[in-house]
């Protein structure tokens, strides 16, 4: 007899353009941290949608948001006003900075287009069009953001890449300088990289870019899809490093699993895009705004940012003993609930075998594992998924697990 799983595989293989690697598991409903597959299976999800559902799965009151707002308003172009895409405006300019104004779109990859068509624009007049970005980055997958992406892999085969892009060594503000011509119009780098191995950047490095930018008169554009929204403990990974950029880019978590996409300029940018020049059919539409909303109310007055705190320097501090444990566990690094293990062989061998015992974890830049957890994990749920990491790495290592042990000497 088929099962289910088969069923579903078998049909996605028919009619589904494979542009995807899947794991092999068919999922079927979430609660909170956790999510079934078509056989009954229980999995403790620590990608979390790779960082979209921040506050878990069916979070209630993100589902009576939606809920409600289904059934007032699913849809209105922007040829017309609605209340709330105002208020979510004011709510995440709020946070990020006096005076911004908000775009709204459906992706990041959108997102980082806006961004680099708002670049343009502003250095038009100025006869600059180039934007300088990081190594190892990761914008997107359209033409124009794939091209920004700092990796040759996502580029291959689409040649010829669009012109304008430049890349310079992330944490290397020489590298920068060294980059920087009289066709620069900006610089875009995302603060805590994340496709390319969870990596934070300096505090030195992003004031110094601050400071760059501001003597060549460069806009400072941060790429927040995936560390924004509170992931580092903050609600923008800017704000752990005290620097403000001149637009920044959200989307993943934004409406806490529906797609939307934002960016919020400053200022000294929210005036650049003028009618007829951008524009997104579905962006900023009623239920994700409302969703969004909804969202941002469930991180203050849950404090999720004070618990992505915490609980990302439990699991760190659990990590890293594992990593004193076992010696294919190199580093332990990351901000808040944005954490990667470093190890010294391809880390999806170690994915798989989570996967299997029941724990969903996501390998990037080949040899780091990622946790992404939803923001109002509990402890209890660390200590759970740090008992697996154990079993697992010690069945990987040949020894005895034993974290009830390592925590006892603490």
């Amino acid at each position: 007899m088929t099962s289910k799983t088969e069923k579903v595989t078998a049909l996605f293989e028919q009619h589904v353009i494979p542009c995807y690697a899947r794991k092999p598991i068919v999922l079927t409903r979430g609660k909170g941290t956790k999510v079934w597959d078509a056989d009954g299976k229980v999995y403790l999800d620590f990608i979390a949608g790779i960082a979209v559902l921040n506050l878990g799965h069916s979070h209630p009151r993100l589902l009576q948001a939606i809920n409600e707002q289904a059934g007032q308003l699913i849809h209105v172009s922007n040829l017309y006003y609605h209340e709330n895409q105002g208020l979510l405006a004011e709510a995440l300019a709020g946070l990020a900075f006096p005076g911004g104004k908000c775009f709204f779109c459906n992706s990041g990859a959108e997102a980082n287009e806006t961004l680099i068509k708002l670049a343009r624009l502003w250095g038009h007049e100025r006869k600059r069009y180039e934007v300088i970005t990081m190594r190892n980055s990761f914008h997107g997958r359209t033409l124009a953001t794939l091209t920004a992406t700092g990796q040759s892999k996502v580029q291959k085969g689409f040649e010829p890449l669009p012109a304008g892009f430049v890349y310079a060594d992330f944490n290397n503000l020489d590298s920068v300088k060294s980059a920087i011509t009289d066709k620069t119009a900006a610089v875009l780098v995302e603060p805590v990289q994340g496709e390319g191995g969870v990596i934070p950047a300096d505090k030195d490095f992003l004031q110094g870019l601050r400071a760059l930018c501001d003597e060549k008169d460069i806009l400072l554009l941060f790429d927040e899809v995936q560390c924004g929204m509170g992931r580092t403990g903050e609600w923008f990974a800017f704000q752990n490093y005290g620097v403000l950029p001149d637009a920044f880019s959200l989307a993943k978590a934004l409406a806490g699993g529906l797609p939307m996409g934002a960016v919020i300029a400053a200022p000294k940018t929210a005036d650049v895009l003028q009618a007829g020049k951008h524009a997104s059919t579905f962006g900023g539409g009623p239920l994700a705004c409302a969703a969004s909303l909804a969202t941002i109310k469930v991180i203050q007055e849950e404090g999720l940012l004070q618990n992505a705190k915490d609980m990302g320097e439990k699991f760190r501090n659990g990590l890293q003993k594992l990593a004193d444990k076992y010696e294919h566990l190199k580093e332990v690094r990351g901000a808040g609930l944005m954490i990667g293990v470093v190890l010294d062989k391809p880390a999806k061998e170690l994915e798989a075998k989570l996967m299997e015992i029941g724990l969903l974890a996501l390998a990037t830049a080949e040899k780091v594992l990622r946790f992404l957890p939803p923001l109002n994990v509990k402890p209890a749920e660390i200590e759970e998924a740090l008992d697996m990491i154990d079993d697992v790495c010690a069945e990987w290592h040949g020894k005895a697990a034993d974290v009830a042990e390592m925590q006892k000497a603490e």
